[in-house]
């Protein structure tokens, strides 16, 4: 029986799954948490690669293995292979006026700029991205950015430690990523299937190694211990694959925040921000809108109305779609698709006879869902076609997300069994590589029923939230 390894480097944690080649069941596992902030030593992310590794037994009798990650995080390393400063990750906004930058001085007006940045990248720069977080390092850091000699993300600097390589060996032309991964830099086009040198070299002022992008089943060599090893990916095209998403397929992910994006046959430019660019690890597209607001709403809601959140879910199921014309625009923390950064929440439509904890909890998740609802329309203006959504993240486990998606969305609903969705991928993909195709694991779940909703909860949080300015 061939084993493959599934590792998933998240924000969070470093969770790894080994399972069954030919099947996909998980016979063992194991995790450790990262260090949090969102400035973090990648020392931190080996040392806990290391501790989930030893809980899930390890890698004998393993045959091949993949790394998923997260996103856009920049890894400096100087020409001895070693990190010249903490990690920026994606969630550290102290880019944000760098990215703003980058837009300005890339044509005579924003709107040029913009277009410049996504006709070229696929992605207009805002404060996640690795050239934001480049910029900065050379305006704020210039002796650091003087010493870079190569730039890696997360997932890349993690394999080629665990090739052999690193200050003791610092091959740093070793250094490899996938397309989803480097679609996400702000410095590769997605459509091009190339880097642009040029973008960085602008930035820092002289050129840097950049990891080779590997094809979707392209080996990366083998590690010291004999195993194949994957070209990996980013958290989301990893997720993509974990749930088994096609063409046509539409994610929606319930986390702290939301994401909805789609696999695509065609690259997306969208100038005005909204739509993200992105490859996936298959050969397709994978373009992505994400949201600030989304399960955070959820709980904020029940600690309001004095309960857990099963309760919420029972108080929201009970009530009649539409919450009663209680609209609730969930911009509790500012959002950033629509990009209004100073936005507050708000509650309309109140009366006296919709005024109740039901409604008010039903508001809750028909605003949250609604507003995932205007970023498909952003997919679907850059070309992306919906036939089904596929409903993953805590949030989805509420029956009255999975009811208000079906209606809210107007399409069948999968909820895949619960599972660690990015590990999974990795997984998947690591399976792939060894046998030369993508295996067909099976992926259990379940569709859920269309509602008698009317689409009223959508159209009004469309009348309410157009009103909403930065």
């Amino acid at each position: 029986m061939a084993l493959v390894a599934g590792i998933d480097t998240s924000t969070q944690s470093c969770k790894v799954t080994i399972r069954d080649a030919e099947t996909g069941t998980v016979l063992r596992q194991g995790r450790a948490r990262h260090s949090q902030g969102t400035e973090v030593d990648p020392e931190h992310w080996w040392d806990a690669l290391h501790e989930a590794l030893r809980q899930a037994g390890g890698l004998d009798g393993v045959d091949a293995v993949s790394i998923a990650g997260q996103q856009h995080g920049m890894v400096c390393l100087d020409e001895r292979g070693e990190v010249i400063r903490p990690a920026l990750l994606w969630n550290d906004v102290r880019s944000a006026p760098d990215a703003d930058r980058l837009v300005a001085t890339a044509g005579p007006t924003p709107e040029l700029g913009r277009d410049y940045w996504a006709r070229t990248t696929g992605t207009v720069p805002v404060a996640s991205l690795t050239v934001s977080k480049l910029h900065w390092l050379a305006a704020n850091e210039p002796a650091n950015a003087r010493k870079v000699a190569a730039v890696c993300l997360p997932h890349d600097w993690l394999q080629w430690r665990l090739s052999g390589h690193g200050p003791g060996d610092p091959d740093l032309d070793a250094l490899v990523t996938d397309r989803s991964d480097a679609s996400g830099t702000g410095y590769y086009s997605a459509a091009q299937g190339a880097y642009l040198p040029e973008v960085v070299r602008n930035v820092l002022g002289h050129d840097v190694v950049l990891p080779r992008v590997l094809g979707p089943l392209e080996s990366a060599g083998r590690l010291p211990s004999g195993q194949l090893l994957a070209p990996g990916a980013g958290d989301n095209a990893a997720a993509a694959l974990g749930v088994g998403a096609q063409l046509g397929d539409v994610v929606v992910s319930l986390g702290t925040s939301g994401t909805i994006f789609a696999v695509s046959s065609a690259p997306s430019h969208d100038p005005e921000g909204v739509v993200a660019g992105f490859a996936d690890a298959t050969g397709n597209y994978l373009p992505l809108v994400c949201t600030l607001n989304a399960a955070r709403v959820f709980d904020a809601t029940a600690q309001l109305l004095g309960v857990k959140l099963d309760r919420l879910d029972a108080l929201a199921s009970a009530a009649r779609p539409g919450s009663g014309g209680l609209t609730m625009v969930p911009y509790f923390e500012g959002e950033r698709t629509p990009n209004l950064p100073h936005a507050k929440g708000g509650l309309h439509g109140m009366t006296l006879e919709n005024w109740t904890p039901g409604n008010v909890a039903r508001a809750a998740f028909e605003g949250v869902i609604a507003s995932l609802a205007l970023g498909l329309d952003a997919l679907e203006a850059q070309g992306a076609r919906a036939r089904r959504v596929i409903l993953i993240g805590g949030g989805s486990q509420a029956h009255t997300a999975r009811a208000v998606a079906a209606d809210v969305f107007g399409l069948p609903v999968l909820v895949p069994d619960p599972d660690e969705y990015v590990a999974r991928g990795a997984a998947i993909q690591a399976a792939g590589v060894l046998a030369g195709a993508f295996p067909a694991w099976p992926q259990d779940g379940h569709l859920v029923p269309q509602t008698l909703g009317d689409g009223a909860a959508l159209a009004a949080f469309r009348h309410w939230s157009a009103g909403y300015g930065g």
